[in-house]
């Protein structure tokens, strides 16, 4: 797991382990993340199914709620497939979009 960060933005990058293992390390630490939004980079991962994304889905409502965007990179899942609770886009440059779409709407109290 490589963590870079871009100001308000936490970048974290799964290179070897499993999903499972990715998720677990990002809930220990979750304390360094929480005031940041989370992009999760799983472009690495050559196969994703639709139960390696959902392993965020618990991670992913809690950041959301706390007022902060939770956006997953992969262009190897059917993003029609994805359930509506959680944001996947195929490229870092969407990620970064839909923050600032979430951040604007936080903004207008949305």
């Amino acid at each position: 797991m490589v963590i870079d960060r871009d100001g308000n933005i936490t970048i974290i990058i799964q290179e070897k382990a499993s999903v499972k293992t990715l998720v677990n390390n990002i809930q220990q630490g979750y304390d360094k993340f929480k005031t940041y939004h989370l992009i999760v980079n799983l472009t690495s991962i050559e196969k994703i199914q639709l139960e390696d994304i959902i392993e965020f889905l618990r991670l992913s409502n809690k950041h959301r709620g706390d007022k902060k965007s939770f956006v997953i990179v992969t262009d190897m899942v059917d993003l029609d497939e994805m359930p509506d609770e959680i944001v996947v886009v195929p490229t870092t440059q969407e990620a970064y979009d839909i923050i600032a779409m979430e951040d604007i709407e936080r903004d207008l109290g949305f």
